[in-house]
């Protein structure tokens, strides 16, 4: 079994051939690309249009940023006062010295605000 430095360097080795495989195919792929270009006729300009009609498009369409438009929290009175001066809304999970007072046999409704 190979100890971690054999592994490393074993990384490090594969590394190097990625990044050499990927400057070669680099290389050739730009000269598909300005071939491409030459035969189309087309410009720098022209693909910085594109680039700019896709990027407002996206964005028109909300494909940019969050999938999900975020809401505005909106601060909620609190419901529970704790003994030490601490307060919950009564939203979300139960804070924990309101667990902990449960788990000591008091009720929830003991801790209610103006109740």
């Amino acid at each position: 079994m190979s100890n971690l430095i054999e592994i490393q360097n074993q990384i490090n080795k594969l590394q190097k051939q990625a990044s050499e495989i990927k400057s070669k195919e680099f290389d050739n792929t730009v000269a598909d690309i300005v071939a491409r270009m030459q035969a189309f006729g087309i410009t720098l300009k022209d693909l910085q249009a594109a680039s700019n009609r896709r990027a407002k498009s996206a964005r028109s369409k909300g494909k940019l940023g969050s999938a999900a438009p975020k809401r505005k929290s909106v601060a909620v009175a609190p419901k529970y006062r704790g003994p030490g001066g601490e307060t919950w809304s009564g939203r979300g999970l139960s804070p924990r010295w309101l667990a902990a007072l449960i788990a000591q046999g008091r009720s929830k409704e003991e801790f209610v605000i103006g109740g």
